[in-house]
């Protein structure tokens, strides 16, 4: 054991220094009792087994992982990367490393509810002091209900109407710089092997880069996510008069701001970004929710809330928010979708771009999503959220249920008549066939 004590906070989603809360609780928290400071994220095994995640997701989350530690280390500090279980780690730490405080972002997902609550037992246990910081969304989910008389606004308006009553928190300032005294000294493993705690490479982390088809159009991390916000929020017209109706689904030049795979890791603040926006429209004519760049943040804010709230939100059965409809199991219709094979220029090209680059846009999404559903194939919207799950860079747990809900008219909507034509609504988006690119038109899967 450590004979001097030692403060940890633990990265989950919160992947950036600023606007991080929890981080400066750590950091003061080592200052003022004199004590060692140790930044850890996990690779917890147990995340893949509740969810798939593919190759192109890994890779944004080790350059996310390499850039967070880069960060850390102009703070005289650095990340350790744990690999294991937290049930089975966090006891051992806790004792091996002589923990006093641990702080750590607050979550919504049922994994994540289970784990911490675990975590919360095991501090009690070992007389470690936790404490919990709100920065995942704008709006703490849990203030939202309570303001709503304990229930849980079920539209967007009314979401809105509830949200609009509440203090929007400022982002927290920047960390202090670490004190060299807080430094800690090697632990058993690092004596046996000093980069234990190291960023792990793609091969490390079990990745094969076969699977990588190119270098990432849109690279990892918080220098990147900073990056990218502000390069947006200099077009100060495009942010007043954004409408994301009116956006193109065009493979080649994304025309929306592509920062939410940051926001789904944190790279990005959401709390930063929604007053850079709000900043941008002051003394300007803007446009309007549920349309506008400001709705899209609320838009995450909803389906974040309802989420947090609703028992097997992911799922159809006992999901008492969801249309309970008899799909059809079709798994040669399921895997020519999944694979962009089914004769559909439009639809498959949509389908092969996701699988490459993990990302497509948001009309594109509807386009796929409504095809396998509702459309055309009648598949059960939770195989759609599957392969949404594994392939999309910026795969949320709450907002990928909450669309496919929404996109299938199981939940939010229910003008389950309107339907986007997989060739009508290609042409009309998508004119001059940039999007097939992505395919070989004459090796077309026709038929199942």
């Amino acid at each position: 054991m450590s004979a001097k004590v030692t403060v940890i906070h633990w990265f989950r989603k919160g992947l950036r220094v600023h606007d991080n809360p929890a981080l400066v609780k750590a950091i003061d928290g080592a200052i003022k009792r004199k004590a060692y400071l140790r930044p850890i994220f996990m690779l917890d095994p147990g995340i893949v087994k509740w969810m798939t995640v593919g190759a192109n997701r890994w890779r944004f989350l080790q350059e996310t992982l390499a850039d967070l530690d880069k960060n850390l280390r102009k703070l005289n500090t650095r990340l350790y990367v744990v690999r294991g279980n937290p049930k089975d780690h966090f006891p051992k730490l806790f004792e091996k490393w002589n923990v006093q405080l641990i702080t750590f972002e607050h979550d919504i997902e049922p994994y994540s509810v289970k784990r911490d609550q675990i975590l919360l037992k095991d501090a009690e246990r070992f007389n470690v002091e936790v404490m919990i910081e709100y920065s995942l969304t704008v709006f703490n989910p849990e203030l939202v209900i309570k303001k709503n008389k304990g229930s849980v606004p079920m539209t967007f308006q009314k979401f809105l109407s509830v949200a609009s009553e509440l203090k929007v928190p400022q982002p927290a300032e920047n960390p202090n710089k670490v004190p060299k005294s807080c430094e800690p000294e090697l632990d058993d493993l690092e004596e046996k092997s000093i980069d234990c705690y190291n960023v792990p490479t793609l091969k490390q982390m079990g990745v094969s880069v076969e699977e990588l088809s190119k270098a990432s159009k849109f690279p990892g991390g918080e220098t990147e996510a900073l990056r990218r916000m502000t390069d947006t929020m200099k077009q100060v017209d495009y942010v007043c008069k954004f409408e994301k109706p009116n956006t193109a689904p065009n493979s080649l030049e994304p025309s929306t701001t592509v920062l939410s795979p940051y926001l789904k890791f944190g790279a990005l603040s959401v709390r930063l970004f929604y007053h850079e926006i709000k900043l941008a429209y002051k003394g300007r004519k803007h446009s309007q929710p549920p349309v506008s760049l400001e709705a899209q943040v609320i838009w995450r804010e909803f389906y974040y809330c309802v989420g947090s709230a609703t028992p097997n939100f992911d799922r159809m059965v006992g999901n008492r928010i969801c249309a309970q409809i008899p799909w059809v199991h079709n798994q040669t219709y399921l895997d020519a979708w999944k694979n962009g094979m089914t004769g559909y220029p439009f639809i498959d090209a949509i389908m092969r771009q996701l699988k490459q680059e993990g990302w497509i846009h948001h009309l594109a999404r509807h386009a796929v999503a409504c095809f396998l559903t509702r459309g055309d194939l009648w598949i059960n919207w939770e195989e759609g959220q599957k392969v949404f799950e594994e392939y999309l860079l910026d795969a949320d747990w709450a907002l990928n249920a909450g669309n496919w809900m929404w996109l299938s008219a199981s939940a939010f909507f229910h003008q389950y008549f309107r339907v986007y034509s997989p060739i009508a609504f290609g042409k009309k988006t998508d004119s001059q066939a940039d999007n097939l690119g992505f395919i070989d038109i004459h090796n077309l899967f026709i038929e199942p």
